[in-house]
């Protein structure tokens, strides 16, 4: 009984005691329950002791979480801003540690977080590895930019990083005229030679009619180009020597092959390796098309480097450059050797082919490197038979390499042309299809369509201009200076009069300046002191034609048909074949001219 009695009183000690710790853990949920925990549910098993829960120890492990997470509320204030990414802007972070200082951190077990966004940096890293995984095979391409990937790099490039502005870099040319003047303009390093020529057109009070060009002369070397309107004469002059310089002259041929391809390339001088895609109407478009094949062919003259001699071969020129054929005319592979190459040279034509280099004609061309500056050496001097095959030898070769940049700088005049109000075009400039023969006898007038009545119109035009002068003859009699004398030495006002120069200079002035039908000037008569000189350019050969002086009624007059249209001056006469036709082959449309810069 005695063994039972204390048995049981230990029983109910026990049971006692654990009654009290339930009564603790309820007043410690309650406790939580206040603020707003939920209750947590604790099932204990009778019948297996071993599984009893310890709670003692699970309350004082929730007591030791409330603080921490009182802590963390407490560093962080309510007030402070938060980024995108659910971090605190720099400038809070120092006051808000500043205001309560920070407990020791928990373990990690204990320490119990807010939710937070995922961090993106973490699944970019791991979406970069993934795609380095990928791309593993294939070659590692260098980053241009390493300095925008870096993990502490800012998303905006600093100010220091980006290259300093370069300053606008200027430079002095010296431009010559035909006459022997020059000229320093002060220039900037990307200016062109069209942007160059209109600041000389403007400079020099010329009339800007896009014929005038910049030349590249060589003196030493007997060599000399037009450059292009979009070249940069700051490049062109670091490839010239110290004694070449630049040239400002007139050069209506520049852009004549668009007009008149057919006068430019002869149909037995272009071929094409595609024969269907080849027809004379599509000649020019075969040439601007980067994707077909056009060739020039024929026999040229070629100097021999190292030597005197010349030697006449069969020539082709292509795309790829220019070859020559070693047996007879066969244009096959094996064949075919090559002389020149498009892509780092130019094409000259020769001042004085025959004087210097012995040329066996005196059209004569040369395809120079631009590292050569003032040795003849590597000098490929090519030399044709006639003028007409050498200006389609240069102009191929211009198309072939420059392609349509030619063309747009052919157009760029033209539409600016159409852009400027009728008021702002010059006054000399007229085109030749607004200009027709007129009869004014009538009360209105009307355009003359007959061919002879315009000729006859002409003459009486002509008959006019003798009785009028005539008449100013008479009233102006008392004048000191007679009006004879004034009619004769008008003409030296103007620019088409070049006064006594020699008919070799005649034709090396048209030459150098386009041949194209009607270019012209007026000269002085080697052989007639009282006669004149008309040189006409027409169908790229120069003609003379002699105005001879006659007298009519004690009148000087001048004429060129042997009397049957007679001028008072030169002014009337140049007047009139601008207009008409006449005897001449051809109107009169172009004058070479000749400026003082």
């Amino acid at each position: 009984m005695e063994r039972g009695g204390r048995q049981a009183g230990k029983e109910e000690k026990k049971t006692q005691s654990v009654r009290g710790k339930l009564n603790q853990g309820k007043v410690e949920q309650k406790t939580l329950g206040s603020k707003g925990l939920s209750r947590p549910r604790f099932s204990r098993s009778r019948n297996h002791p071993e599984d009893d829960v310890d709670l003692e120890g699970l309350v004082n492990n929730m007591n030791s979480s409330l603080e921490s997470l009182n802590s963390a509320c407490n560093m962080q204030s309510d007030t402070v801003p938060l980024l995108q990414n659910g971090q605190h802007t720099a400038s809070s972070q120092p006051a808000a540690s500043s205001a309560r200082p920070q407990p020791p951190q928990a373990s990690p077990r204990q320490k119990v977080q807010r939710s937070q966004p995922v961090h993106i940096l973490a699944v970019r890293r791991l979406q970069e590895e993934d795609q380095q995984f990928r791309t593993s095979s294939l070659p590692a391409i260098p980053n241009p930019f390493p300095e925008l990937c870096g993990p502490g790099s800012p998303p905006v490039v600093a100010p220091s990083s980006l290259p300093p502005n370069q300053p606008i870099v200027k430079q002095d040319v010296k431009v010559f005229s035909e006459d022997g003047t020059s000229k320093v303009v002060e220039i900037l390093s990307d200016m062109t030679a069209r942007d160059l020529c209109q600041l000389l057109v403007y400079k020099s009070h010329c009339v800007d009619d896009n014929s005038w060009t910049l030349v590249e002369h060589h003196p030493q070397l007997g060599l000399e180009r037009c450059l292009e309107d979009h070249e940069i004469v700051v490049q062109v002059e670091g490839t010239m020597g110290s004694e070449s310089k630049f040239l400002f002259r007139k050069n209506y041929a520049k852009y004549e092959f668009f007009k008149n391809p057919m006068n430019f390339f002869p149909e037995q001088m272009v071929t094409w390796c595609h024969q269907s895609n080849g027809s004379q109407s599509q000649l020019l478009q075969n040439f601007l098309n980067s994707s077909s094949c056009p060739e020039i062919q024929g026999f040229l003259h070629v100097k021999e480097l190292g030597r005197k001699s010349w030697k006449k071969l069969y020539v082709c020129l292509r795309r790829s450059g220019l070859y020559y054929s070693t047996k007879g005319t066969s244009k096959e592979p094996r064949h075919l050797q090559l002389l020149a190459d498009l892509e780092e040279s130019n094409i000259f034509s020769l001042i004085a082919g025959k004087k210097q280099y012995n040329a066996p004609t005196d059209h004569g061309l040369c395809i120079k490197p631009n590292k050569v500056r003032n040795e003849a050496k590597e000098l490929r001097l090519l030399c044709a038979e006639d003028e007409q095959s050498r200006a389609c030898w240069m102009t191929a070769f211009r198309l072939l390499k420059y392609g349509m940049l030619l063309y747009q700088n052919y157009r760029i005049p033209q539409q600016r042309k159409a852009l400027l109000s009728p008021f702002s075009t010059p006054v000399r400039s007229v085109s030749e299809n607004s200009l027709v023969a007129m009869d004014f006898s009538g009360q209105t007038g009307r355009v003359i369509d007959n061919p002879a009545e315009a000729q006859s119109a002409a003459l009486e035009e002509g008959h006019a201009w003798r009785k009028r002068s005539t008449r100013m003859n008479i009233l102006s009699s008392q004048s000191p200076l007679h009006p004879s004398t004034l009619n004769s030495v008008i003409h030296r006002t103007q620019h088409w009069f070049h006064g006594r120069i020699s008919r070799e200079e005649s034709h090396r002035i048209i030459k150098q300046q386009g041949l194209v039908d009607g270019l012209f000037l007026l000269r002085d008569s080697q052989s007639n002191p009282k006669a004149f000189v008309l040189t006409l350019c027409h169908h790229q050969k120069i003609k003379n034609f002699q105005i001879l002086p006659c007298e009519d009624d004690g009148q000087t007059f001048f004429t060129l048909d042997d009397g049957n249209t007679k001028f008072s001056d030169l002014i009337q006469l140049v007047d009139f074949y601008q207009l008409n036709k006449g005897v001449l082959p051809c109107k009169l449309k172009h004058h070479c001219i000749r400026v003082a810069l």
